[in-house]
């Protein structure tokens, strides 16, 4: 896979006349509307990029859009990949491979999770302060250097130093900000109430099909991981209104602009 992620660099930078972005986001399930706050953007879609997947579910754009926020250079990947989609897990991580190659050092990962904390509610922001991966997979076990398996510490899965900013910058902007873990399951079924119950259990506020891989590949490459939940909807059982996608997005793209707001803060404490 590694002369793949060189040919992507280099197409990238072939595009970017000298652009080195300084900072990585990947945009979750309703959530890109973000990229309007981008300013002198340039806009790459997925389907120009060498080796590139293509997303397949709705609210997934399928773009790199590289430019300014808040004073930063950033790269926004609009539309990430999911192992329910048929992906492999090769697949599911590439952006991270080329987020590193191109040298960046900070990524904030954004998705749509389901509620289980009975205080939150649909549309707000959830910092994520961990994670669980029931998954059942690790990219770690497919990726392995000189052949050799990787064992890797994920005491600070998501970087202190960036939850410490993240807050301060909430404060800043005057938006509520939940604390709280993230569990991935692979979906795409949602979960059944049992389930819910049991994740709750385990410690789990919020439930997503998304985001631990690439925060698991983003930390074997060093690079510091800040993480937000837009919770869209209340986990099975939590309430007794049915889960559907057309809620996910519909909620996602109603909280955008708070998003924008905390993230364009957060990045000016960079």
């Amino acid at each position: 896979m590694m002369p793949n992620v060189k040919e992507t660099k280099e197409f990238l930078e072939s595009k970017l006349t000298g652009f080195k972005p300084e900072v990585a986001l990947i945009v979750g399930s309703g959530l890109g509307g973000l990229t309007d706050a981008v300013s002198k953007p340039v806009t790459i879609p997925y389907a120009d990029i060498p080796h590139f997947p293509q997303p397949t579910v709705a609210g997934h754009a399928g773009q790199m859009i590289f430019g300014e926020l808040a004073g930063k250079r950033v790269m926004v990947l609009s539309g990430r990949f999911h192992l329910y989609e048929d992906r492999s897990l090769e697949e599911v991580v590439f952006p991270v491979h080329v987020v590193d190659a191109l040298g960046v050092k900070v990524l904030l990962v954004t998705n749509a999770a389901g509620g289980i904390n009975p205080v939150f509610n649909p549309g707000d922001l959830m910092m994520i302060e961990d994670h669980i991966n029931y998954l059942g997979v690790n990219p770690l076990i497919e990726f392995r250097e000189n052949g050799e398996v990787k064992f890797l510490d994920m005491t600070q899965a998501y970087s202190t130093r960036l939850r410490e900013k993240m807050e301060t910058a909430a404060e800043k902007a005057q938006i509520q900000l939940r604390r709280g873990v993230y569990l991935a399951t692979t979906g795409p079924s949602y979960e059944t109430p049992a389930e819910v119950k049991t994740f709750a259990w385990w410690g789990a506020d919020a439930v997503g099909m998304s985001t631990v891989p690439e925060v698991i590949l983003a930390r074997y490459h060093n690079i510091e991981v800040a993480g937000i939940s837009c919770i869209t909807n209340l986990a099975a059982g939590i309430s007794s209104k049915r889960l559907s996608h057309d809620e996910v997005l519909e909620v996602g793209k109603a909280s955008q602009a708070k998003l924008a707001k905390l993230l364009a803060e957060f990045l000016t404490l960079l």
